[in-house]
């Protein structure tokens, strides 16, 4: 990340927006002190897109739902359902 005083800021504005609009992201400093920082807006695209890119989530491995579970009169039917999607992991 790039780190940029306020004087040199105001002097080349135009320069560090055009960085900003390439995507980097600056560090504004006052007497060698962080202050603000500068970047691109958020992007206004689908939110899990953004947050695959961020790293933070991943696509689903498979697709579809799956199949319907059958539980009618059986106490333990759920206990093993459940073992059986967790086998699935």
């Amino acid at each position: 990340m790039t780190s940029v005083g306020v004087a040199e800021l105001r002097q080349n504005l135009s320069k560090y927006l055009r960085l900003v609009a390439r995507g980097e992201r600056l560090v504004v400093t006052d007497r060698n002190r962080p202050v603000a920082e500068l970047g691109p807006p958020p992007s206004t695209g689908d939110a899990l897109d953004r947050l695959i890119a961020e790293g933070r989530v991943s696509r689903p491995a498979r697709r579809g739902l799956p199949e319907p579970l059958h539980l009618a009169g059986d106490p333990h039917a759920l206990s093993r359902a459940l073992d059986e999607i967790r086998g699935d992991r």
